[in-house]
């Protein structure tokens, strides 16, 4: 047996019009040549990559017909992992599957392991680790701005623009080096120059971690807790924005008394929007324990919704949860403000909340989510990102590497600005470039390696 031909299959499991099985390896054709019997009665070495051949699986110990299928062939290096890759198309029973499976298990093949395929494209050099990470978060995109980002990603504009930075730290190191083992042929580094070098490539980073923190809320949504006492209006609020009746209302103050989390799509924004319990005093034991999680999910939050009821005036519920609030992720919504007699107004809410964000709306009607829409879209990037910009960092791993990066850089700088040794010097540039690598995968490390494609589906 061959450990190194994998197969598993590539749609989802269960009942379908079609299931494709995957195989990558050495052995893909062999075992492809044994178990398919072309309609054209052409052999599997003599089919032509990427076309497709109509023909029969059959059990090559009795010669059973297992299904009628679709194969297609890829050969290495031009596919997917870089190695021979076989794909059969079958009919989506889960019966016919597995026996299919099974058969190239015994003839060589064994089990991919998650994201085996795509981790192979990895180490063949046909992706980069941004480009393979990005096929996860096409995946498992949420909006159609993080798809676009994804697939950008996966084309290499990311990578383009890492590759730019590298090359300029590469260029450093070189010049400092030669300084340091040919002395009286290169003479000692520039320092103005080099000083101004390091100055670009730290804008740069910073500038790629700034905008990375807003990727960070395009690809895994801005966590967005609707926080309030009973009966605000907070369960109406969650209803408005998915439109439908996804939470109860009533009357009733203490309804919600559990998280109810909802992921919408905000104008490319996904918004993890959670709906917790009204935060009060209670002597009910059920309702405090909601109380208690509603606060939980008050400090983790990334965006918090304060309800107000502007038919009524402001309670001591409402002052304590004044004291959980900060102003640079929160806006104050005044719910109800479509009745003709209110009690509190957008003046007195700034009495006690000055230069706070205070939207008047009406759960209920309707009116006022598309104000609240486009507050929301400038807090998240402040004007600075649009939604072409697609050669933008998005996961958690690149901002710490780049963070780290930056800081190397920074201490490099630092170092060139006191004129110390240059081989110390060299030794913060040598650790940026490491930290940079991480991020497409040229220093990463197999643990790294084994994290990041443990997130994928088996079959991809």
């Amino acid at each position: 047996m061959s450990e190194n031909t994998i197969v598993a299959i590539a749609t989802p499991i269960g009942e379908g019009s079609i299931g494709i099985i995957r195989l990558s390896g050495e052995e893909a054709l062999d075992i492809a040549a044994s178990m398919f019997v072309a309609k054209s009665e052409v052999k599997v070495q003599d089919i032509r990559s990427f076309s497709f051949r109509l023909g029969n699986v059959v059990n090559p110990i009795n010669q059973v017909i297992i299904d009628e299928v679709l194969m297609s062939i890829m050969r290495g290096p031009k596919s997917y992992t870089g190695e021979d890759v076989v794909e059969i198309n079958c009919h989506g029973g889960p019966q016919v599957v597995e026996k299919i499976i099974q058969i190239t298990l015994s003839l060589g093949a064994r089990l991919a392991e998650p994201g085996e395929f795509t981790k192979r494209a990895f180490l063949n050099g046909r992706l980069d680790l941004v480009q393979a990470e990005a096929v996860i978060d096409i995946i498992r995109a949420k909006t159609e701005t993080a798809a676009n980002i994804a697939i950008n990603q996966l084309h290499g504009r990311l990578s383009l623009r890492l590759q730019d930075i590298k090359h300029n730290l590469v260029e450093i190191m070189a010049q400092m080096e030669a300084s340091i083992d040919f002395p009286e042929d290169v003479g000692d580094i520039d320092y103005p120059k080099t000083r101004d070098s390091l100055n670009k490539i730290s804008k740069k980073v910073s500038k790629m971690i700034n905008k990375g923190k807003q990727g960070r809320v395009l690809k895994d949504g801005l966590k967005t807790v609707i926080i309030g006492r009973p009966n605000v209006g907070k369960s109406s609020l969650l209803n408005a924005l998915l439109e439908e009746d996804r939470a109860i209302v009533t009357d009733v103050p203490g309804t919600t008394r559990d998280i109810i989390e909802e992921i919408i799509n905000l104008e490319g924004i996904p918004l993890k929007i959670v709906d917790t319990a009204g935060i009060r005093e209670t002597s009910d034991k059920v309702e405090r324990i909601g109380v208690n999680i509603a606060k939980e999910s008050l400090v983790k939050a990334d965006l918090v919704l304060f309800m107000l009821d502007a038919t009524c005036k402001i309670t001591d519920d409402d002052r304590a949860i004044l004291g959980h609030l900060k102003k640079e992720n929160t806006i104050v919504l005044l719910n109800k403000s479509d009745v003709d007699i209110k009690h509190i107004s957008k003046d007195d809410v700034l009495d006690l909340l000055p230069r706070y964000k205070i939207i008047d709306i009406s759960a209920k009607e309707m009116w006022g989510l598309d104000e609240l829409s486009q507050v929301i879209k400038e807090m998240v990037f402040g004007g600075a990102m649009k939604n072409h910009e697609s050669d933008i960092v998005t996961r958690t791993r690149h901002l710490d590497a780049l963070e780290r990066t930056l800081n190397y850089v920074k201490d490099a700088l630092s170092g060139v600005e006191q004129n110390i040794p240059v081989d110390l010097v060299v030794i913060d540039i040598r650790n940026a470039l490491d930290s940079f690598g991480e991020i497409t995968g040229e220093t990463v490390t197999e643990d790294i390696l084994d994290t990041i494609f443990s997130e994928f589906c088996i079959g991809k």
